[in-house]
């Protein structure tokens, strides 16, 4: 009964404090993550999004053009690695205003 136990209780020291293999290489995801804005660097575009999804009830597909428009600071400002749109599920959007955007506009101007 004691060498099971002691057998059991190795294998839990042996993998480290948390349980982590020490002898292995984390290997980072392919997307997801990018260093954090520390320097403010595009809060205005982070703000009109989060603003345009507060006035929308949450619903994205009103807020894509100003969601693009934030990927594209984070990219311009090396947050993010510069990536065609498309990748990003924005297929091929024009740079005419789509029908949200001027949804949009027609209603901040009333």
């Amino acid at each position: 009964l004691y060498s099971l136990s002691f057998k059991y209780l190795f294998q839990f020291f042996e993998g480290g404090a948390f349980g982590g293999n020490r002898g292995v290489r984390p290997v980072p995801p392919e997307k997801g993550v990018f260093p954090l804005d520390h320097m403010h660097l595009c809060d205005l575009e982070k703000k009109e999004y989060l603003n345009c999804l507060k006035s929308a009830g949450h619903k994205s597909e009103g807020c894509r053009h100003l969601s693009k428009k934030y990927l594209e600071c984070r990219m311009e400002k090396n947050l993010m690695a510069k990536q065609d749109m498309s990748e990003l599920g924005f297929g091929k959007i024009s740079d005419a205003k789509t029908k949200s955007e001027e949804k949009t506009e027609q209603t901040i101007e009333k």
